[in-house]
């Protein structure tokens, strides 16, 4: 079933307060409150020399006869609906984490040039599927992609519950559909996820994740990347401090016969 997020005069303020989303309150002033923000005030938030900008999405603007990516691409515009959840959190994502959307946008721009816009190729599929419901965790301790490799989500998320509070594992959420979905309380999220072995910190695992997308290395199908069933992380759902959630919730599913996935990013 298709979701329908609240309005916005309906959205529970808590929802701010807890993960994903009290992770970008640097732009409360865009999130909070009964005001939609003007994409004036979108748009003051690019630093200087940026060539991307959002611009309405009007029947004027759409008469370009441009695919979204290649408006984007071309002339910087990035199509943005009014008063509307999802492309406020597109934006969102596109202010903080610019050099991973242009190489996103670089590679679709690319397969389209290959099989023409009206068709979708595998690694279009691959990108769109991480641009909305990606995440990266950077393990610091590789031993911890085998509970997940295996879907032994009661390992991952209870028995190895501390190694999500000491820093073994950092995530981060990228897809603006995931911050989406999180305005409703209590809904089960999972996202698409892209793993990185390393000590070094997010900043750097999201530098090597667009190094490695924009070089044609990464996201070339959607089986690359994995489900990480993000409610059963400390903090992430009401429910998640007892045992029993982490044996039954709806979100795990188990490994499918013959599903592999692939060795992680390493930098």
């Amino acid at each position: 079933m298709r979701y329908v997020a609240p309005a916005r005069g309906a959205v529970d303020a808590a929802v701010f307060e807890r993960l994903p989303l009290a992770g970008w309150n640097a732009y409360a002033d865009l999130l909070h409150g009964p005001d939609w923000p003007s994409l004036d005030a979108l748009n003051a938030h690019w630093p200087a020399g940026a060539h991307e900008r959002f611009a309405a999405q009007t029947p004027m603007l759409l008469a370009d006869g441009r695919h979204y990516e290649q408006r984007i691409a071309e002339a910087g515009a990035i199509a943005t609906r009014d008063r509307n959840w999802h492309d406020l959190f597109n934006a969102l994502v596109w202010l903080r984490h610019a050099p991973l959307k242009r190489a996103l946008n670089a590679q679709q721009v690319a397969e389209i040039a290959q099989v023409g816009p009206k068709r979708r190729s595998r690694p279009q599929c691959a990108l769109t599927h991480f641009d909305e419901a990606g995440v990266i965790l950077l393990l610091r301790d590789p031993a911890l992609l085998a509970p997940w490799d295996a879907h032994d989500w009661h390992g991952l998320f209870w028995r190895q519950r501390a190694a999500w509070l000491d820093g073994s594992l950092e995530l981060a959420v990228f897809g603006h559909a995931l911050l989406e979905h999180a305005l409703t309380p209590g809904r089960l999220l999972v996202g698409k996820a892209i793993a990185v072995v390393g000590r070094s910190g997010i900043d750097a695992a999201y530098a090597r994740v667009a190094e490695a997308i924009a070089a044609g290395h990464l996201l070339r199908d959607p089986q690359e990347l994995r489900p990480l069933p993000l409610s059963g992380l400390p903090g992430w759902h009401e429910e998640n401090e007892g045992e029993a959630f982490h044996r039954e919730t709806e979100c795990y599913r188990p490994l499918r016969a013959g599903r592999c996935y692939p060795a992680p990013l390493v930098m």
